[in-house]
């Protein structure tokens, strides 16, 4: 039986992939399989670290101090409870570390109240839903043409928990929201709330004009930022809590460049104390303080760094858009130009798709995925393809190296062999060998 036929809601590319490493290790000793697993660790390092320039902004490599304490002892030491009342006795080292995470997360976000403990970026949002709705409320949310993400939407969690999403009016030469048709959308529908930040961020989104609009219906407004929190931390972009949003939600790993896990930031009170019954004991319960610990020490480098590394992303990508548009590649563009972010999109129609391009790169060790855009779409794909500069920047490539790389994109896109590039992207990757914007 195949695994098409045990999960037949599987695509037979995925199914196929399945089966094949199913067998490769269906039968092998214990011992196979832990030195296995030990070379795929180290095949994926070398992948990330030696060999491809990654562009996916949804990633990023983080301080070694940090990921060593990933495998410290400290992960799978329960800790339920408030620190001063734990559940279970001996966890008086984690106790502190919990709240020096908090404490810094607030620090770095200029907020009065930080959750640590949830567990990935999606399930901060779903946190977030729940604080703010009950099932068969209304929420507004950016649409996919836009970058919305799948959690605020049927698909996600939003519908998982049965929420109603309208997706909000686009604003096509701004990629953000039409504020005038979202004040009559929301006139309409009533959200309980509604959201804000998506997958890909060009420029800052009119937050406060939001939350005006939010007011006038009684909704609360959500700040997705689980891609913009490095350009937020380094001063980048405004503070969305200081411009109106009632609380912000992230990813840590992104531009962030902490460990995968989730974040929550607020300063209203009463959003907090909602938060934290629905950690604990809600869904939460006992969590990773691992990730929490290698947490602070990435917040600890944005303390130090923040500011500089926020302006390197947001130079390089600029130098990069602009870099590929001279190369004749399309930018996708706005009424303010390619990005003022630390990623930014191709129209990718040409290439067949934004995940059509995204798998041709890949040979020539490059790497970056599918967005969507609001333009015409691509039928069976994205008809984006998003780029970001978190990884370049931290291995230390800067504006000087674009053009170099804005020429090897664009030669690996239009050539019918990107793997022969391959060799040469390596070898140039190669000498980008320290990381930088960390403390050492």
């Amino acid at each position: 039986m195949t695994h098409h036929d045990l999960c037949p809601w599987l695509t037979p590319t995925v199914a196929a992939r399945i089966a094949t490493i199913t067998a490769e290790t269906a039968h092998a000793a214990s011992n196979e399989i832990a030195a296995r697993i030990a070379a795929l660790a180290e095949r994926n390092r070398a992948i990330h670290e030696r060999e491809c320039f990654n562009l996916n902004p949804a990633t990023n490599v983080m301080n070694p101090k940090a990921e060593a304490l990933l495998a410290s002892g400290l992960g799978s030491r329960p800790s339920l409870g408030y620190p001063g009342d734990k559940y279970e006795m001996g966890l008086e080292a984690i106790e502190e570390i919990e709240v020096i995470a908090a404490n810094l997360a607030c620090e770095i976000f200029n907020a009065k109240h930080a959750e640590i403990r949830v567990a990935s970026g999606a399930l901060a949002n779903l946190y977030a839903f729940m604080a703010t709705c009950e099932p068969g409320d209304a929420i507004i949310a950016p649409p996919a043409s836009i970058g919305g993400h799948v959690t605020h939407h049927k698909a996600g969690c939003a519908g998982h928990y049965g929420l109603v999403t309208h997706p909000a009016p686009v604003n096509v030469d701004g990629y953000t929201v039409d504020l005038d048709q979202l004040r009559d959308l929301a006139l309409r529908v009533h959200p309980k709330l509604i959201t804000i930040g998506m997958s890909l961020n060009l420029f800052p989104h009119p937050i406060a004009e939001i939350r005006a609009i939010a007011d006038e219906v009684g909704a609360k407004v959500l700040f997705d930022a689980a891609h913009q929190c490095g350009m937020i931390a380094g001063g980048v972009f405004a503070d969305p809590l200081a411009e109106g949003a009632h609380m912000m939600t992230m990813s840590t790993y992104k531009s962030l460049g902490g460990p995968a896990g989730g974040l929550i930031v607020t300063s209203d009170d009463d959003m907090a104390q909602r938060l934290d019954k629905i950690a604990f004991p809600g869904l939460t319960a006992n969590f990773d303080v691992a990730k929490s610990a290698a947490l602070a020490i990435g917040l600890l480098d944005w303390r130090e760094f923040g500011s500089a590394y926020a302006r390197a992303m947001v130079t390089t990508a600029k130098a990069l858009a602009e870099a590929l548009a001279a190369e004749d590649m399309p930018v996708f563009a706005t009424s303010q130009g390619y990005t003022g972010s630390h990623q930014f999109a191709l129209e990718a129609a040409a290439f067949g798709g934004g995940q059509a391009a995204a798998k041709h790169l890949r040979p020539a060790n490059i790497l970056a995925c599918g967005i969507g855009l609001p333009i015409s779409p691509v039928d069976g794909d994205m008809n984006g393809l998003r780029l970001g500069t978190p990884e370049l920047c931290r291995w230390g490539m800067t504006e000087r190296d674009m053009p170099q790389l804005a020429g090897i994109i664009a030669k690996a896109l239009r050539s019918s062999q990107p793997e022969a590039l391959a060799s040469e992207v390596a070898e140039w990757r190669g000498s980008f060998d320290r990381l930088h914007f960390i403390r050492a």
